[in-house]
Formats: structure tokens, sequence, C-alpha cells
């Protein structure tokens, strides 16, 4: 509650500043898909208008995993700050909902951030804010940071478990069977295939009963019903990379292959995970992502290696098309046709961002 009083004397404080003042604090996002470059955009606002750039990407938030997950250098995070980067363990997990509110905590402690500096300020006493920087390609947690998620019980990995290994064993659609006799309204909505979705819908009926000790479930449609709390007190500026496809695809293939090559320091990707795998068995997270999964099989001796580093390449490509479906419904998103690491890009998005400061 502080926080938000501090948040509100921000936005109406009449005192001078780069950011002005006189309104609600500004959060710029650069969403985008895999390998579009939203590090970089994110890295050249950031120096342009003193920001800090919060980390929007599930797998980065993991200690150690480097390679496979493209993070920003050291010489770049000692430039400029980041936040919920290597701040999970590998052996947890992070819900999206967990990622959202330490996300909008951070976002309002960085809003609240000032600072005098003779490079960027009008003059030496002028306060200037901290501008909060959103950069990542995972869609559900910039979903949930924004718009926020439905309430709902707790996770269950016991129950999790249960019904991964009955989709592993009688297929999705005795899942989505199930989810029909619970939740017929849901199961509509969801698709069969959709595994993950299936599985929290169905969580959510049969959890809130144990938890509540209600003779009737709560479901995933009476969630949806209920709504979601969205972010408050912060003006939201959407920018998003849309490279041409065909060479956005030709980068993610050389991406992968430079992931995988030897030479790297460290190694590579499979030295990497070779070494985290014997330190962390099977169980690490992010060892499902991309790259690692396909990493984990050559390792285990189930595909050879360029059998690996094919299906690695074919399944990022697929992830970037899954994000810019997924993109495209963002609202009011100023969309920039070409890679973050382009200095016109670069110069279109400050453009863009600065009448907004």
């Amino acid at each position: 509650m502080e926080s938000a009083l501090k948040l509100s004397k921000v936005a109406e404080s009449p005192k001078p500043g780069l950011l002005k003042l006189d309104r609600e604090p500004l959060v710029v996002v650069v969403l985008g898909p895999t390998a579009s470059g939203k590090t970089a955009l994110a890295l050249a606002i950031a120096r342009r208008f003193h920001g800090e750039i919060v980390n929007c990407d599930s797998v980065a938030m993991y200690r150690e995993f480097e390679i496979g997950t493209a993070k920003p250098t050291a010489a770049e995070r000692a430039e400029v700050p980041h936040h919920l980067l290597d701040c999970v363990d590998p052996l947890a997990g992070v819900s999206a909902g967990e990622y959202a509110r330490q996300a909008r905590q951070i976002l309002r402690e960085i809003a609240l951030r000032e600072d005098v500096s003779r490079e960027t300020s009008r003059n030496e006493n002028e306060p200037r804010r901290h501008l909060p920087i959103v950069s990542g390609g995972t869609g559900l947690y910039l979903r949930a940071l924004l718009e926020g998620l439905f309430s709902g019980p707790q996770r269950s990995e016991e129950l999790r478990n249960k019904l991964r290994a009955r989709a592993e064993n009688r297929g999705t659609d005795h899942l989505h069977r199930i989810l029909r006799r619970l939740d017929s309204p849901a199961a509509n909505r969801i698709h069969a295939h959709d595994v993950p979705k299936v599985i929290r819908a169905i969580e959510v009926c049969l959890a809130s009963r144990q938890s509540s000790g209600r003779t009737s479930r709560i479901t995933m449609t009476e969630l949806w019903q209920q709504g979601r709390e969205p972010l408050h007190g912060f003006r939201i500026l959407r920018l998003g990379l849309n490279p041409e496809r065909e060479i956005l695809y030709a980068r993610i293939n050389q991406r992968a292959a430079k992931m995988f090559d030897g030479g790297l320091p460290g190694g590579g990707l499979i030295a990497e995970t070779e070494k985290l795998l014997a330190k962390y068995g099977d169980q690490a997270r992010p060892f499902t992502s991309l790259g690692y999964k396909q990493a984990v099989q050559f390792l285990h001796g189930e595909v050879d290696r360029e059998s690996s580093l094919a299906a690695a390449q074919q399944a990022h490509r697929n992830y970037a098309k899954r994000q810019i479906t997924w993109f495209r419904r963002e609202p009011d998103v100023h969309w920039l046709a070409g890679f973050g690491d382009d200095a016109a890009i670069q110069a279109e998005a400050i453009a863009i961002v600065e009448p907004q400061i």
C-alpha cells in the first residue's frame, strides 16, 4: 500500500524531470519472437532513457543456464541494471502468477527511483526518473504481468504428474474427456492438444474442492467469468519486433548452430548441458526447454549430434511461429519491421518512446 501511495505521488508531482511527473510512469515493453533482437533493442532504449530492464523470459530466470538462454552478457548487465535474471534454482519452479507478482513490485521500485546526472539531465539539480523496460518472449508471463491471471487454487505437482502420466499412457484426448465431464465450457475453449491448459483446468476443478471443503467445484469457466486484475499505475507502451519471416528463420538456424558449437566459451551448449546434468540430474526444469531438451537427448544417446541440432533449429522455428501468433493478440503494439540490433530500428523505437517520456 505504501508503495502504491508513493507511486501515486510520483505521477502527481509537479517537479520537473526527464520523465514527466504529471502523469503515470511509463513502462516500455519489448516483445517479439525468439532471435528477433529484443535484448539489443531493450539495451538501446535503456541507454538512451536511463532504463532498467525486467526480464520476461521464463528460462532466463534460472541460474547457471547460460548458453541456451542467450542471456545478456556480463558487460551488458554491468552497464544496465537487469532484474529477474538468474534468480530461480534449477530444481525449483516459478509460475506465471509468481513472476507477475515479483515483476510488478520491481516495476514500482524502478519507477520510484530517481537520481541526478549531468550527462542526461538538463541541469545538475534536476531529478531523473528511471524507465522500466520489460523485455522477453514468454507470452503467458507478459500477459500475467500486464493483464493479470485468473485467481485459483495453488498448483499441485503431485496431481499434475499424475495427469501428465495419463496423457502419456492414454493420450491427450483422454484428458480432454475428463475436462469435458468436469467443465464442458472450458473443454470447448481449450484444444485437446494443449495439455498444460487442459491439466490446469482439471487441477482447478479438483484442487478447489479439496482445499476449500466445498461440496461443489470451482471451475475454470467460473474463474474466467470473475475476471482478472490488470497492472495499474502505469502507462504501457508496447514495441513489437516483426522481421521478415524467412530471414528470422535463417537467423534462428545460425544462432542454434552457434550455441551447439564446441568452440564457444564453456564448450557450447552440449558441454554446458553435460555439466548441468552431472550436477542436477534430469530433474532441472530448464532441461525441458528448447535447445537443452535436444542436447539432453544427444547426451543420452537417443539421437546423433547432427539430428539434435536439426531438431533444436526446427523447435525454435516452431516456437517463433507460435510467439508471432500470440503477440499478434497483444493490444496497441507499435510494430517494427526489422531486428532489434538494427540501428535504424533502434532509432525508430527511440523516436516512438521519446514523446512519452
